[in-house]
């Protein structure tokens, strides 16, 4: 490893450990993880009484590859993203991560003082991070990390993660094409539901793995 690597990488252990600190002072269970293999192992370990677990479509949760060794184990995978799913279909496997025992979900940003901080088109994500849902696991790589207060947050989702995700998702959006946001009115437009999750929802389980590793966008 060369020092500089080595530098950035200590850098950024200190930057998660405060976000996992203020995480725990807002009433959260947080907890650091040195690697994407140990969020992983995590996950899989909290998963063991889980009938069914919903996917959120996160690409910083799909990264971890947890879906194939949960699957493996004889779980029931709600996935509203898997290939060959109707439109109806998509929308009745959005419904059921809402009440299934572990839900998985990334976030666009999490600042240091342990807010979270999301933006969604349909809802279905941040609806099953608030309520609904036997325990929920937000996964955050250390690229969600923000220094700073929520228009810093909010502008790091406007600025890189929105229209990154919106190319990825071939949605026909202005930003999609030009890669910066011009706060559209597209129907495709997926910046259309802002949460700000300050402290753990009162009757939900949920968990929050900072990883020092980059992950999803």
């Amino acid at each position: 490893m060369s020092q500089s690597k080595e530098l950035m990488d200590w850098t950024f252990e200190q930057k998660c450990r405060k976000a996992v600190s203020s995480l725990e002072k807002n009433g959260f269970t947080a907890l650091y993880c040195q690697s994407g293999q140990e969020a992983c192992d995590y996950i899989i370990r909290e998963a063991a009484d889980a009938a069914n677990v919903g996917f959120g479509g996160s690409m910083s949760v799909a990264e971890l590859n947890v879906a194939e060794q949960l699957s493996a184990q004889g779980k029931e995978i709600l996935n509203h993203s898997q290939p060959g799913l109707s439109p109806d279909e998509k929308v009745t496997m959005m419904r059921r991560q809402l009440t299934c025992d572990l839900f998985l979900a990334g976030t666009n940003a999490l600042t240091l003082s342990g807010i979270l901080v999301n933006i969604d088109g349909v809802g279905n994500r941040v609806g099953s991070m608030l309520f609904g849902p036997k325990k929920v696991i937000v996964v955050a790589g250390r690229n969600k990390l923000v220094d700073g207060d929520l228009e810093v947050a909010i502008k790091r989702i406007k600025d890189y993660a929105g229209p990154a995700n919106a190319k990825r998702l071939n949605y026909n959006t202005p930003c999609a094409k030009t890669g910066f946001c011009s706060d559209c009115n597209s129907p495709d437009r997926i910046c259309r539901i802002t949460t700000v999750i300050d402290r753990k929802p009162r009757l939900t389980d949920v968990r929050v793995l900072v990883v020092n590793e980059d992950l999803g966008l």
